[in-house]
């Protein structure tokens, strides 16, 4: 699971929804907090939206071209496992 490279141009936005506090969204916090800078570094024109609200299921939204839209669920997994779920959904190798 890589992130340092270009994502795909059939992406069009990825989303993340989590709880700011919540310990089941603990991971996917950590995650964000790791990996987002290399993202951005490598995908400066994709729009990475994180969005937190407290209650909020932790998941990870894609969009592609042609609007259609996937998502993995990311409650109570490690920062490790997140990213595993989100290069599966992305189709990183």
């Amino acid at each position: 699971m890589s992130f340092a490279k270009a994502l795909s141009p059939a992406i069009r936005e990825i989303r993340i929804l989590c709880c700011q506090t919540g310990p089941a969204s603990a991971g996917t916090r950590q995650f964000i907090a790791s990996t987002y800078p290399t993202i951005k570094q490598h995908n400066p024109d994709l729009p990475i939206l994180i969005r937190e609200a407290k209650g909020t299921p932790a998941r990870v939204f894609a969009r592609f071209e042609r609007g259609v839209e996937k998502h993995v669920e990311v409650e109570n997994l490690s920062s490790s496992d997140v990213a595993s779920r989100v290069s599966q959904l992305l189709n990183v190798p």
